[in-house]
């Protein structure tokens, strides 16, 4: 694991963050974590950390900052406006890993991506993988699964009128921690894997919106029921939240694949990279019991 570049992009996110510090404690590298404010990474260059500035809008920085890196995570970026935005910044890192000399990237992307008439979240993963197929690079594509983290909102939501709406029906959905595609990432980063695959990170098993329903329940000792709807239903519903059609979009298309069991799968992935078991939801919630009834 040690006297092989690796980078990081977008190393000032939440994400990015926690995989430099996982790095920094498995004593891999030499890291380079690239953002596009330098200032925010000063504590992991004071411990060895060589940081440079990578500004995705600017394909111009990306060959000068991804130079001398052997392997290279490649976070997705959270610029979604306008549409086309963070494909194009994608397909520009791919070149430009390409043009650096880098030799394995690994991307984070979503389940099961598909491409869309319109530009979307799950279109531009699709897009994204295609450019690293197409390239002469190594990867290692890691689809991560929906964040456990988002349950609490949506949780705290629900509690407050006793009812937790969604079109994904009575098919089981494997939701996975931050905190294990982190380390999934790392792992994944830092390992002697060379070639190309592509790799589900989800967490233990699947859970229905029933067994979420009642579990959430029980921890709240609030009363709280499942209600399916259809997709027509659950937009008019989020639509009344007033949220950006964007996540809407993407909220609705993750309910439509989970519905179709696509996000009922259950892949030794996090374990088989990190060697220590993913986070269960019943674990996670457990865990974050007062933030579930705050």
């Amino acid at each position: 694991m040690a006297n092989r570049p690796l980078l990081v992009t977008g190393a000032a996110g939440n994400l990015g963050r926690r995989v430099v510090e996982l790095l920094l404690e498995a004593k891999a590298g030499p890291i380079i974590a690239t953002t596009r404010t330098p200032e925010k990474l000063a504590d992991f260059a004071q411990r060895g950390v060589e940081i440079r500035r990578a500004d995705f809008n600017d394909p111009k920085t990306l060959e000068t900052a991804f130079a001398g890196a052997e392997r290279l995570l490649l976070i997705s970026t959270g610029d979604l406006f306008p549409e086309g935005a963070r494909l194009r910044q994608h397909r520009a890192a791919v070149q430009a890993a390409v043009a650096a000399g880098v030799k394995h990237v690994v991307y984070t992307s979503a389940p099961s991506p598909y491409p869309t008439a319109a530009g979307s979240l799950i279109n531009d993963h699709f897009w994204t993988e295609q450019a690293l197929f197409a390239s002469p690079l190594e990867w290692t594509v890691l689809r991560h699964h929906l964040y456990t983290e988002f349950l609490l909102g949506n949780l705290n939501t629900a509690l407050k009128f006793g009812q937790l709406t969604s079109s994904v029906g009575t098919t089981g959905v494997n939701y996975v921690t931050r905190e294990d595609c982190a380390r999934a990432d790392a792992a994944a980063l830092a390992s002697d894997f060379s070639g190309r695959r592509i790799l589900d990170v989800t967490g233990p098993a699947p859970v229905t919106q029933d067994e979420i329903a009642a579990l959430a329940s029980r921890l709240s000792g609030k009363p709280l029921r499942h209600v399916a709807v259809s997709r027509a239903e659950h937009a008019q519903i989020l639509e009344g939240a007033k949220l950006p059609p964007f996540l809407i979009d993407a909220l609705l298309n993750f309910a439509e694949q989970g519905a179709h069991g696509y996000h009922n799968v259950s892949p030794p992935t996090v374990q088989a990279l990190t060697g220590k078991p993913p986070t269960s939801v019943q674990e996670f919630l457990t865990a974050n019991k007062a933030a579930l009834t705050a």
